[in-house]
């Protein structure tokens, strides 16, 4: 049989984005079933109004700019932000607040820079950060568990819309969040707040609630890498650059510490940060090196903005942080050209 001699380049057909961004939305699917058993149906809510205002965000700005409007939506990237943000927002956030950070997101952080793939900062962590600066109450308004929460008080569908559109805050439902508790406390050792804090007594390793919520996006985190949609670079280094800080500053108990590294393993957005937020294609670095390091300082950032910053869980001011570093990265992790020598500062700058 006569094969065909054909020169390069050669056809390969891989996944599209529309196909990256399905699955990444599908393994997200488990994080928030479990998000929404302990905190509420206001999870499910807030993401359904992110995405809704995601989606709209994105069709007026490719209106505006003369762009074909549905080929756009249906890359599905502004439907993973506004998953995304919704997801990192307190249950029964206000409307305004969820539609204010879509605008962010999409206007500020994504079109203005260009649009899909030119962003150089994550927009949904932009959309969350600015959202957090300019509104502190309301981004402080973590319902508790569902095994904490007062039963009476925990608010149903008609009530959670209530909440959202009308701004009737439920008494008994909110309650601070394990990171909060471990950042404010100065008088009592680990043991004490331990049996003192429901939240604590009622984990199993890490915090009631907290705890099955990252596990399940860890469990989101395994499909994308057993799919080869993301790395396995970025997160495992974020992630143990957060075990080994947390545990070369883990004291043994004492008033002053700062939380084991299982604790940090499994409280606040820590697995959703991981692989979801780090794997961004778009704004961290493109070399294998590259996302090693820059999760590696991710990870690194998040401990130490958790530990001695102003703010209990960082992994958005973490994430942004190295975005704006991620170009540096990229200039001194560029892989070496098959055939060539390996490339240098000086060899780039009198090319």
């Amino acid at each position: 049989m006569a094969l065909l001699n054909i020169s390069s380049p050669h056809s390969h057909k891989g996944r599209s984005t529309r196909q990256v961004m399905q699955w990444v939305m599908l393994a997200a699917v488990p994080g928030l079933l479990v998000q929404s058993w302990f905190f509420g149906v206001g999870v499910i809510l807030n993401v359904l109004l992110a995405i809704a205002g995601c989606l709209a965000f994105e069709a007026l700005a490719m209106a505006l700019r003369k762009r074909p409007v549905r080929f756009y939506l249906t890359d599905y990237s502004a439907a993973v932000t506004g998953l995304l943000l919704g997801l990192s927002l307190p249950p029964l956030s206000p409307w305004w607040l969820v539609l204010s950070g879509c605008f962010f997101a999409i206007i500020l952080a994504k079109q203005l820079y260009g649009g899909m793939g030119f962003n150089p900062f994550n927009p949904a962590m932009v959309a969350y950060v600015i959202l957090l600066i300019s509104f502190p109450v309301e981004m402080t308004r973590w319902a508790a568990p569902a095994p904490l929460a007062e039963a009476a008080n925990v608010p149903g569908i008609v009530a959670s819309l209530g909440q959202i559109w009308g701004g009737n805050l439920v008494d008994g439902y909110t309650a601070a969040t394990p990171l909060d508790i471990m950042k404010q406390n100065t008088g009592l050792l680990m043991n004490d707040l331990y049996q003192q804090e429901a939240v604590f007594n009622q984990g199993s390793w890490a915090a009631a609630g907290w705890e099955w919520v990252n596990a399940a996006f860890l469990l989101g985190g395994f499909l994308l890498l057993a799919l080869r949609i993301i790395r396995w670079h970025a997160p495992i280094s974020m992630l143990l650059a957060l075990v080994v800080m947390s545990a070369l500053f883990n004291d043994g108990g004492s008033s002053q510490s700062h939380g084991s590294p299982l604790f940090h393993l499994f409280s606040g957005a820590t697995m959703l940060g991981a692989f979801f937020i780090v794997t961004d294609p778009v704004s961290s670095a493109v070399s294998n090196k590259g996302r090693i390091i820059f999760g590696a300082s991710v990870g690194v950032l998040v401990y130490v903005i958790r530990s001695w910053g102003n703010y209990p869980d960082a992994i958005a001011f973490a994430v942004l942080l190295m975005n704006f570093a991620a170009p540096f990265i990229d200039y001194y992790t560029v892989p070496r050209t098959y055939g060539h020598k390996k490339s240098t500062p000086a060899t780039r700058k009198e090319d």
